[in-house]
């Protein structure tokens, strides 16, 4: 075992970005780990400096949670394929290996796939579990609703495995674990055989989506829609396992050529014009999302997509009986306040309650409405009018915020919105009692003395 922190490969000139380019910190020290030897002299070195210690992955939230200035982990090299069982379609895996890893080198050749997942494949499997991370599908919760055990190691360096049969209560926690808990080292995944599935892409309108929204999410295993703010267009995305033979959709000239490339130019072209805004997001519906078509290609070709260029995201998961009413007043909110102007898509999917302690689909089944700001070329573009006004609607009807992404929500909030959030609180206190996986996100949540509250009722592990 190694006995210093010379011995492990570390930068201390480091300057991390997430992908939106929104946050960055520079850490005291960055590391790349090969073992779980390295780890634990990390965190035993951490702890004698009494240093904050902050896991990162593909570094895809748009949001601050995994910066910091002490220590930083990556977990890149935790990227091993353990255990492939065919036969019961599960996979075991080091937490640094990424959905992209699976999805084009793993899974494919093995004859299976995940049964569900998000829109993009950069993130690690330690990552995509720790801030309740989804997909959609009326059937399906979020990613780690397919979690059948995690191995971690807590701050003092000990290892702890837990699944749905043993320690239960301990692996509901560590589901959504959001960086506080441990560090994730390997995590068994239950998959399903390969599958392809159909790809249905129909215009329509938001109006007509709200009256018949039941039925469209039971119709079809994986629907979602965007909504093209400054009109009542939408575009619905019905998405279903077939054998039918591939079929590829699209073109590159209208996917990246001016879905991509021309749409970035004129919404760069808008931020001097803010006028023309309505007008950008009117022609780009025509051009690339009105009509129909149909594809039939791999699952993970389906599941995920291009999120074209850098932005600004907030998302919030609603009480589904509630999505009706918050889309209505979202569009009568943008007609009432034609000052302010409002880039596409709103992005909805629909999650089925999973039972995972802090994931906002723990409790309920709820729809996750997604709202961006592009900023073309890097530039800033205002948005908290519309960003506040989104937060407190979606606060009135039950909403909670996607974890990984922006929002201004305090503990005394999310102990409203989460019943379990004390519990969640107590079980990080006895694992990490000196509060080694707490950054300026947390405390910024938490308050200064938060991490020390206990629980009205303790329990133990």
């Amino acid at each position: 075992m190694k006995e210093s922190l010379m011995e492990i490969p570390c930068k201390n000139n480091h300057y991390f970005q997430n992908w939106s380019q929104t946050y960055s910190c520079k850490p005291e020290l960055y590391f790349e780990p090969r073992c779980t030897d390295d780890l634990r002299v990390i965190l035993l070195e951490a702890k004698q400096l009494k240093k904050k210690v902050k896991v990162v992955g593909g570094g895809l939230s748009p949001s601050d949670i995994a910066c910091t200035n002490h220590f930083m982990i990556s977990m890149k090299l935790f990227n091993k394929i353990l255990e492939i069982d065919k036969t019961n379609c599960v996979i075991t895996v080091e937490s640094g290996v990424t959905i992209y890893q699976l999805n084009n080198h793993v899974l494919p050749s093995n004859g299976l796939a995940l049964s569900n997942m998000g829109s993009v494949s950069g993130q690690c499997v330690g990552g995509i579990i720790g801030t309740g991370t989804h997909g959609t599908g009326g059937n399906f919760g979020s990613f780690a609703s397919c979690v059948l055990e995690v191995t971690f190691m807590i701050s003092d360096g000990s290892i702890i495995k837990c699944s749905k049969e043993k320690n239960g209560e301990l692996f509901q926690a560590v589901c959504c674990h959001l960086g506080l808990l441990g560090i994730i080292l390997v995590v068994k995944i239950q998959c399903e055989p390969a599958f392809k599935l159909h790809l249905k892409q129909a215009s329509g309108l938001l109006e007509d989506n709200l009256v018949d929204l039941k039925s469209l999410i039971s119709q079809s295993q994986h629907f979602r829609f965007f909504w093209f703010p400054h009109t009542d267009y939408v575009v619905n995305f019905m998405a279903d396992r077939t054998k039918r033979p591939s079929k590829e959709g699209g073109s590159w000239f209208w996917s990246q050529l001016v879905g991509h490339y021309v749409l970035e130019f004129f919404l760069w072209v808008s931020t001097f014009f803010p006028c023309l805004v309505p007008f950008i997001n009117r022609l780009f519906f025509k051009m690339c999302y009105s009509g129909s078509s149909e594809s039939v290609r791999r699952s993970d070709r389906v599941f995920t997509f291009d999120c074209l260029f850098k932005q600004y995201v907030t998302e919030w998961a609603i009480p589904q009986q509630n999505t009706v009413t918050v889309l209505r007043k979202m569009r009568e909110w943008i007609i009432a306040n034609s000052h302010v102007k409002v880039h596409f898509p709103v992005e909805v999917r629909f999650v089925k309650q999973d039972g995972i302690m802090l994931a906002p689909s723990g409790d309920e089944d709820v729809t996750y409405i997604g709202i961006i700001s592009f900023r073309p070329y890097g530039k800033i573009v205002p948005h908290d009018e519309w960003w506040n006004f989104f937060e407190n609607l979606a606060t009135e009807y039950g909403g909670k915020p996607h974890w990984a992404k922006a929002h201004k929500v305090k503990a005394d909030d999310f102990r409203r919105m989460y019943p379990k959030f004390d519990r969640f609180m107590e079980i990080r206190r006895q694992l990490d009692p000196t509060c080694m996986f707490w950054n300026d996100y947390w405390r910024r949540v938490m308050g200064k003395d938060g991490f020390h509250m206990v629980a009205p009722e303790k329990q133990r592990l």
